[in-house]
């Protein structure tokens, strides 16, 4: 690690006080419920009934403890850069020659949703795979969403996030590394991949937004498929879009709901759950309710429901120069079909140099939590043309 002054690395393992487990028990104890219109189960959002029942579990049965030391069972840390103070998950492969890779979350997601995949991916020989396709995995938590942060002043814009990714890749002494993302996190990467272009090999995604031009010629050659897919995302955007709306507007006037209310913030991140996870009837269909709680844990926990959403904000408000409309680095694509905005390949080849795409008939937009295997086998197989 560079011992440059200000590039200390500092260990971190969670230790929440028992004082903030308390003043949480005794809130969802407190909980001031609404009335509810009868309608179609989530039309008009989460169903009261569905909540009760989900808080009554968190209340009763969870037990933060357990997941807390499951978390740090990983090698946690925090640097500070450009004045923030950046969280990362690293682990280093047993195997010498893995490659270096950072995977980016997004919202309302957390580093929650790689505990699954970091055994697979860094020690493939353990869990029956290849050592070749070993990795050495950074893992860092978005400025304001509960681990790094806080977030001082306007400005932390996807690019800007994406600088201090690759200066984090250079403090650890990466020099040729991979970089995965799915939503947000897919902004990231793209990005990074030309920021750092000399130094990231190849990137992978599993969200990538594939909106039509306008060009007629472009128009013709999709297929009816592609054509319902896109329609599919098109039709649901008016519903499901209320949240981004109200995060790239005001931010801080959600804050103070989502930081005062654990039920609120429960409310206000499962219902994404719901809507973009390959489910049946309810969100635990797709991801186990402990995973699901975990994740919002870092939220309650960190503050963090206003603060997450200033990176909408920012997106709908730039001040620097645009993020790359296109990108020339090896891309591999993962669409799982219960992705809502699943991309169109000939709509993404317009803007990526696309190496390597894989079409799967279940998952969703948690790919990493919905269906690690497949998101294992998909990095694996996508990194070892460019090892």
């Amino acid at each position: 690690m560079s011992n440059h002054t200000g590039d200390t690395i500092r260990p971190f393992r969670l230790d929440i006080p028992d004082a903030d487990l308390v003043d949480l028990r005794q809130r969802l104890d407190a909980t001031r419920w609404p009335s509810e219109v009868p309608d179609v189960p989530w039309r008009r959002g989460v169903p009261l009934s569905y909540l009760k029942d989900l808080v009554d579990y968190w209340r009763t049965e969870y037990d933060w403890r357990v997941h807390e030391a499951r978390l740090n069972q990983s090698p946690q840390f925090t640097t500070t850069i450009d004045e923030i103070d950046i969280h990362f998950v690293h682990v280093r492969s047993p195997e010498p020659d893995a490659l270096p890779l950072v995977i980016t979350h997004g919202w309302p997601g957390s580093i929650v949703e790689f505990l699954d995949i970091i055994g697979p991916l860094t020690d493939p020989r353990r869990y029956g795979g290849d050592p070749a396709d070993a990795f050495h995995l950074v893992l860092p938590s978005l400025p304001g969403f509960g681990l790094s942060g806080p977030i001082r002043e306007p400005g932390w814009d996807t690019t800007r996030i994406a600088r201090a990714w690759a200066e984090l890749m250079r403090r650890l002494g990466y020099h040729r590394y991979g970089a995965q993302g799915g939503d947000w996190g897919h902004t990231i990467t793209r990005e990074l991949a030309v920021i750092d272009a000399d130094h990231v090999t190849g990137i992978h995604l599993n969200t990538l937004l594939t909106l039509p031009s306008g060009d007629p010629a472009e128009a013709a050659a999709l297929t009816d498929a592609d054509r319902a897919r896109l329609e599919r995302m098109i039709r649901a955007e008016p519903e499901m879009s209320g949240y981004a709306k109200l995060q790239s507007t005001r931010p801080q006037t959600l804050a103070y709901a989502l930081t005062d209310s654990p039920v609120g913030q429960l409310a206000w991140i499962i219902e994404k759950f719901k809507e973009w996870t390959d489910f049946v009837d309810a969100p635990e269909d797709a991801i186990p309710r402990d995973l699901l709680l975990t994740n919002v844990m870092i939220y309650w926990l960190g503050a963090a429901g206003g603060s997450s959403a200033n990176v909408y904000y920012e997106a709908a408000h730039p001040t620097g120069t645009p993020h790359p409309p296109s990108s020339t680095m090896p891309t591999g694509v993962a669409v799982f079909a219960h992705d809502i905005a699943a991309p169109v390949r000939r709509l993404a080849e317009r803007d990526n140099n696309i190496v390597h795409w894989s079409e799967f008939d279940r998952g969703g937009h948690f790919a990493a939590m919905e269906e690690p295997d497949l998101f294992v086998a998909d990095l694996r197989e996508f990194f070892a043309q460019l090892r």
